[in-house]
């Protein structure tokens, strides 16, 4: 140090060492470097201990109201000083955060081209679509069953362009042969059920969000039907903070403990590729 700063901080006497003008000047200025790494050793520490750190996950608003509660609520039971994030918005979006470090996890629903190769995904559930309708009405069928043809001269509420269900629905009744037609559409999840409780049309959506709308109706859709594939996307290059690690542990140990409402199955995936 001494070379390095250029003057001496010790006057060296056999049996006497004191400090010199640059030693003194330069003593406290060393101790608060003392303190200020013993204070980062502890910061450091408590985050790897999960005591204290934070977590940014996104998820599509269908998952915000249906699976994200209860694992948010699980994981704040064990590690309750840690911050937690949640940003709600379509898979594209969620996608373009996590590539941009703004999100640490993401549930997003999986393109059927796959997904960014900036990625890596988990595929985790597999989840069936139903036609949401108001439960004082008529039934959308006769039968237990709704062929998705049977909608050709129904009124659909349409989710907004660019979210995950407008595509899935859209594609899925080119598939049965006819074109949709709208009621109302530009709404998100919350909107679309709002719409369809007033009576205004059905929607697909997934079954989960129906569990508490007691005034929706769930009607499945006959053989093939309509699913999607939930994944948990996180950056393929980057260092899993301890905070989100244990989030995602959590979410796997939620979803395998059950039970899961009815079209949702686990997808046994292989274990996550280890951080680099």
């Amino acid at each position: 140090m001494e070379i390095a700063l250029g003057a001496p901080l010790f006057d060296r006497h056999p049996g006497n060492v004191r400090l010199t003008t640059v030693g003194e000047t330069l003593l406290p200025l060393a101790r608060r470097i003392v303190t200020d790494a013993d204070a980062a050793r502890h910061a450091v520490q408590e985050i790897v201990g999960l005591r204290r750190g934070r977590v940014r996950l996104g998820a599509t608003p269908s998952l915000c109201t249906s699976l994200v509660p209860g694992v948010l609520r699980n994981f704040r039971e064990h590690h309750p000083e840690v911050e937690l994030h949640v940003d709600e918005g379509g898979s594209q979006d969620l996608v373009v955060d996590l590539i941009a470090h703004s999100l640490d996890l993401a549930l997003i629903v999986l393109p059927d081209q796959g997904s960014d190769p900036a990625l890596h995904t988990e595929q985790i559930l597999r989840e069936s679509l139903v036609v949401a309708s108001v439960a004082s009405g008529p039934p959308p069928t006769l039968s237990g069953r709704l062929a998705l043809a049977e909608l050709r001269d129904t009124p659909l509420v349409m989710f907004r362009v660019g979210y995950d269900l407008r595509t899935a629905t859209i594609e899925a009744c080119r598939r049965a042969g006819f074109t949709p037609r709208y009621a109302v559409e530009g709404g998100e999840m919350d909107a679309v059920l709002a719409f369809v409780e007033a009576g205004l049309g059905v929607a697909l959506v997934p079954g989960m969000v129906l569990a508490n709308r007691p005034l929706l109706r769930a009607t499945p859709l006959a053989a093939p039907g309509v699913h999607r594939t939930i994944a948990l996307a996180r950056r393929r290059e980057s260092v899993l903070p301890h905070a989100a690690t244990a989030l995602r542990e959590t979410l796997l140990d939620f979803i395998a403990a059950g039970p899961l409402p009815a079209g949702v199955t686990v997808i046994q995936s292989p274990p996550a590729a280890p951080n680099p």
